[in-house]
């Protein structure tokens, strides 16, 4: 499990450290950088798929995504820096840890990628925190070494600047922490486009096989709940429909082609997905990302209880809590009621595996103070989780 979450100098996120449970839920004001959080989480991931630089460059580049205030925040004018401009994410739980450190190319540089970002530093490292003597594997610019049992080796002196070491050199021999790694977070499931307009494909009969992860966009709703139901769910799938609207769910299949149904007491046949709200629909795209028959290491909700009436909030409440029993889950929400319906269900719960569920859940308020994001409680460094950067 993740234990802590680092991000800095990214947006509004000049140095924030967070504490991650098994449930996190994140709330804070509008403007408060609960969305930067969101998208720290998913340029993070994106460091083992398409790449960092890549998901970085699609956001407006390194320069849009800089924090634009003081070096040491506060207001007043600003002053030489002391550390070169990096965005510099890191994940770490109790077994292991990563960070990855992004600039700008040194000068003098030319081409049509002057202004791309860099890949400056990667580390990683064992046990929950940084330090010279848990060092695993260390890149620096191109070249990158590892821990062997006679001291470092040098792996390669010719890495990519564009590239993560998660991809170059996921060795099940030489360097097997960085092939979990990379596997773990391009497990990573994020949902923060969840389309519920009429013009969705999640409203329509769609062609469908054996889904084990919903889409970003949920297009695929039918064919992932048949699959939760195929796959050994059913009977979960089934309570937390029947919490939120006291109905029954069916997945229609025919010649390839799924449909999504759902059976209203007091109606005689059941309504279409082209005919339910888009907080019922909504609805059912969180239960299909959470309920999925093969769980990730981590998935992120962004604002999950959009288009929901406040009654239904303690059912995805609930749906959360027990997901997080397979699955570590963080829920990033505009919704105090949702934050207090998760809180609550969380402590009532039963334990799984022999912890806690309601020991297992973090509340994280966010705030923002002259341009920057910071942790309600958080008073100074000892109010934080622990952490190093390099």
């Amino acid at each position: 499990m993740l234990t802590t979450l680092a991000v800095r100098g990214y947006r509004s996120l000049r140095d924030v450290v967070l504490p991650l449970g098994r449930l996190t839920v994140v709330t804070g004001a509008n403007g408060s950088g609960k969305s930067n959080l969101y998208r720290a989480l998913r340029l993070l991931a994106a460091t083992a798929g398409v790449g960092a630089p890549a998901a970085l460059a699609q956001e407006g580049g390194l320069s849009s995504a800089l924090w634009a205030g003081r070096e040491s925040g506060g207001t007043g004018e600003g002053t030489l820096r002391k550390r070169p401009v990096r965005v510099e994410l890191g994940v770490a739980g109790e077994d292991t840890g990563y960070l990855v450190s992004l600039g700008l190319p040194a000068p003098p540089v030319s081409g049509p990628f002057v202004r791309d970002p860099e890949i400056k530093e990667e580390v990683v490292w064992a046990g929950p925190l940084l330090r010279a003597g848990s060092m695993l594997t260390h890149r620096k610019g191109p070249l990158v070494r590892t821990r062997g049992e006679d001291g470092w080796e040098t792996l390669t002196s010719q890495a990519r600047v564009h590239e993560s070491m998660l991809d170059l050199l996921a060795d099940p021999v030489r360097t097997p922490e960085i092939l979990r790694l990379r596997e773990e977070l391009r497990s990573w499931r994020l949902y923060d486009h969840l389309r519920t307009d009429p013009e969705t494909p999640a409203r329509v009969p769609r062609a469908g096989s054996r889904t084990s992860a919903l889409a970003d966009d949920g297009a695929d709703l039918a064919a992932a709940l048949a699959t939760i139901a195929d796959m050994g769910r059913h009977d979960a799938l089934e309570r937390a429909i029947a919490d939120a609207f006291d109905a029954r769910l069916e997945i229609r299949a025919e010649d390839g082609m799924f449909e999504v149904l759902l059976h209203q007491p007091g109606l005689l046949r059941p309504l279409r997905a082209a005919e339910l709200s888009d907080g019922t629909l909504r609805f059912l795209m969180v239960a299909a990302a959470l309920l999925t028959p093969r769980p990730p290491q981590l998935v992120v909700l962004n604002e999950p209880e959009q288009s929901m009436h406040v009654s239904m909030l303690p059912a995805l409440a609930r749906l959360a809590v027990g997901a997080a029993a397979q699955t570590q889950v963080v829920v990033v929400t505009h919704s105090e009621a949702l934050a207090r319906a998760v809180d609550a269900d969380g402590t009532e719960a039963e334990p799984a595996d022999g912890d806690g569920v309601g020991e297992r859940v973090v509340q994280i308020e966010l705030e923002k103070l002259d341009g920057e994001t910071t942790v309600a409680g958080q008073e100074g460094p000892l109010d934080r989780p622990a952490w190093r950067w390099p």
